[in-house]
């Protein structure tokens, strides 16, 4: 006698072989985007898309490189940017220590 077995939602479960199961017989089949870290959800996007990774890698080169570019033509302006992006770093990050 065979039992029907559905998902969460609803939906009918496939226990055919062969697919792209996520979890498999090994894995767990309830494994969700929220469920990763933020370093992981990193590296599946840079495995899915590398290209955007390598866009990404030099354009903040790019944005690195300008930065640079002030310090040296404006020192004082720069420095000024440099406190205030310190400032806001120290902030965000004890916002988020008090957060937890």
């Amino acid at each position: 006698m065979e039992t029907e077995r559905a998902d969460r939602d609803g939906s009918e479960v496939d226990e055919g072989g062969g697919g792209n199961d996520v979890g498999g017989e090994t894995g767990d089949p309830d494994l969700r985007l929220d469920d990763l870290s933020l370093p992981q959800r990193v590296f599946v996007a840079a495995v899915q898309n590398p290209s955007r990774g390598v866009f990404l890698v030099i354009l903040i080169g790019f944005a690195f490189s300008f930065f640079i570019a002030l310090w040296m033509a404006f020192p004082r302006i720069g420095a000024l940017v440099t406190g205030i992006a310190v400032v806001v770093g120290l902030l965000v990050t004890a916002v988020l220590a008090l957060l937890r």
